[in-house]
């Protein structure tokens, strides 16, 4: 059943049509990626079906009650009141029940104690736990941890944040708000690997249906079940982004076949009508013509787009290097005048034509990193070594390089001075820039334009080793399949920085991870899919050790449940029973301190760090009162074996 359908779906600004006749359905609990090129209209697609925006013309229409969430690229409006409370909003209603039932309590303690009362006080209690009343605390934590947030940060107000910051803070209120319906524009731009990873498994685990919009092809991978193409109309294809790649290039070749034979049964019968016209067979002629004719005017088909690539790249080397690229000694990295480290490595060794890709949280040092190698920072201790015949290559993430007040054409000149002005502007057009566009000054570019001028320059520079820092930042989705290409193609060295796992794992040879909680790097040999499950199995194996720990410390019980041989005699009997007594009047404590404690959190603290102890004391009340009804029913069960021998 679909939670919301469009019917002839179109918007226009002004004469320009930026998408029209768009008929969709999203059945309940999809999970769709939209892509195509930028500028199709793709966050305008979202806008209207988030209610942000008017068709010009169609229909929408959704199931009753259905609750739609919306992330934007950019957060706006959130600049009042801190992190916390922003995101407690999204329980509003958990918050208006704690408040009735706080009401409630206040005049049970006055003495009224009519039977209504108490009965409106159970129900509302009751829905009040089952909607998680008791947990939400927890819920937010988990959340704004897993997207990445300190819990210093919990405190700040939301105007002390960057916009990145605030984009995270709405796409967690959006998530704790539970809606049917996730709209979800480009989600993991302020994201590193750790928290697009927990976004992941969230989406895995949730029951509502989620359209996203992203350039990041390993998320896709990960959470998509549909892949809408926007052309700007929309091609459906069922499965992960690499299906729908598999899919896109069978039906290109299946349609170009068609057409193929289409054409020369086109070419045979307009070659039969033209040699029997005016001959004998001038009937048979004339019908095929007819046939021919209606053919054209009702099923002609068209050449398939060939799939577009906007940037024709090629990276040459301008010699071999030494089969030693980089090796490290005792290596730390950072700054003297903090005063430690950001990070120590192993002892690391680079070899011509591997691909070393370098991962870790955001603000971990991996762009410091790179500059240690390059020797624009010296090393806080130890020292690195360069190759023999190295020509290096500099991506930086920033595009610092790039002169805000030159155009186009004088900064490829800057790369290579005797290209003439002609040739530059031939040049330029490879990489998707046409006619006046060549005169814009830097300064007036978008992201992707600046990466793509970038990786012009970058290629001219015939490196055989490639520094690459983020180089697939703001590249829509056909730009970044043509740079893996070149990058896979390519005959020297990189060191690549990205939080693209879909290139890291096409590409790399070895995972360098950057690890600030230990402060050290980690070295793995072998791709990021064989990295992750060689994580994965090291986490089980210390999962079964601590699970194997607990199992030898627990108390065993064996003896006490079974039926014991031979009756207690007086003395055992009323040492048990005594213990059995002092188990009941712990469990009635503790049962008091839990209703004391839901009572609190039904009037939850304002103060963030006071809700989660009170949320922690509640737990800890609930696995204690677990531990004592065990206890008890152990005890019980032995005085009552004993009462049947």
């Amino acid at each position: 059943m679909s939670i919301l359908t469009t019917q002839n779906l179109g918007r226009s600004f002004g004469a320009v049509d930026v998408f029209e006749g768009i008929t969709l359905a999203i059945p309940h609990n999809a999970r769709i990626a939209i892509v195509g090129p930028n500028g199709v209209g793709k966050t305008t697609l979202l806008r209207i079906l988030a209610g942000e925006d008017s068709p010009s013309q169609g229909n929408i229409h959704t199931s009753r009650g259905l609750k739609i969430a919306y992330l934007p690229q950019t957060a706006v409006g959130l600049t009042h009141g801190t992190l916390w409370d922003s995101c407690l909003s999204a329980f509003e209603n958990l918050l208006e029940m704690g408040s009735q039932l706080q009401k409630l309590e206040e005049r049970m303690s006055a003495g009224d104690n009519a039977p209504e009362l108490l009965d409106d006080y159970g129900r509302l209690q009751s829905r009040f736990d089952l909607a998680g009343g008791y947990t939400y605390a927890n819920r937010l934590q988990q959340t704004l941890t897993g997207l990445g947030f300190d819990e210093d940060d919990f405190h700040r107000p939301l105007s002390q944040l960057s916009g990145g910051q605030r984009t995270r803070a709405r796409l967690a209120k959006l998530l704790l708000e539970d809606p049917d319906l996730l709209l979800l524009d480009e989600p993991t731009n302020h994201l590193d690997i750790q928290a697009v990873e927990w976004l992941e498994a969230w989406l895995r685990s949730w029951n509502g249906a989620a359209i996203i919009v992203s350039h990041d092809r390993y998320f896709l991978d990960q959470t998509a079940h549909f892949v809408w193409e926007m052309t700007p109309a929309i091609e459906e294809y069922r499965g992960n982004y690499t299906a729908y790649l598999q899919q896109r290039q069978e039906r290109y070749e299946r349609r170009l076949a068609e057409y193929k034979a289409q054409q020369e049964y086109i070419e045979k019968q307009e070659d039969y009508i033209n040699r029997f016209i005016d001959s004998q067979n001038t009937a048979q002629a004339r019908g095929r013509r007819k046939r021919l004719e209606r053919m054209m005017r009702d099923s002609k088909l068209t050449m398939p787009d060939v799939n577009v690539r906007p940037m024709h790249l090629r990276l040459k080397v301008s010699g071999r290097s030494g089969q030693l690229v980089l090796r490290t000694y005792d290596l730390e990295v950072g700054y003297h005048d903090e005063g430690r480290p950001l990070f120590a490595t192993p002892d690391l060794v680079l070899e011509r034509t591997e691909c070393v890709a370098i991962i870790g949280p955001n603000g971990a040092g991996k762009t410091t990193f790179l500059r240690t190698i390059l020797g624009q920072i010296p090393p806080y201790s130890g020292e690195t070594e360069l190759g023999a015949s190295l020509k290096v290559g500099y991506f930086a993430q920033a595009h610092e390089d790039l002169k805000e007040e030159n155009n186009l054409i004088e900064e490829i000149n800057r790369e290579a001075p005797r290209m003439l002005p002609g040739e530059v502007r031939d040049y330029l057009a490879k990489y998707g820039f046409q006619e006046d566009e060549v005169f814009s000054p830097v300064s007036t570019l978008s992201g992707g334009e600046r990466g793509r001028l970038a990786l012009a320059k970058l290629a001219l520079s015939d490196a055989n080793l490639l520094l690459l820092d983020e180089p697939t930042n703001h590249l829509d989705l056909s730009t970044q399949e043509v740079l893996q290409k070149v990058l896979a193609d390519y005959p020297g060295t990189i060191l690549l920085v990205s939080h693209d796992r879909y290139l890291i794992d096409a590409l790399a040879t070895q995972i360098w991870e950057l690890l600030p909680d230990e402060s050290r790097l980690q070295a793995y040999k072998g791709s990021y899919s064989e990295y992750r499950e060689f994580k994965q199995a090291r986490a089980a194996r210390l999962a079964e050790q601590i699970e194997a720990h607990r199992e030898v410390s627990k108390p065993k019980h064996s003896e006490q449940k079974a039926k014991p041989s031979n009756k207690l005699s007086r003395n055992q009997r009323q040492q048990l029973e005594k213990k059995l007594a002092k188990v009941e009047s712990e469990i009635h404590d503790f049962e008091s301190k839990k209703a004391l404690c839901e009572a609190k959190l039904s009037n939850p603290p304002s103060d963030p760090a006071e809700l989660l102890k009170l949320s922690d004391e509640y737990q800890d009340l609930l696995n204690a009162l677990e531990a004592l009804m065990l206890n008890w029913t152990e005890l019980a069960e032995t005085l009552h074996a004993d009462d049947q021998a």
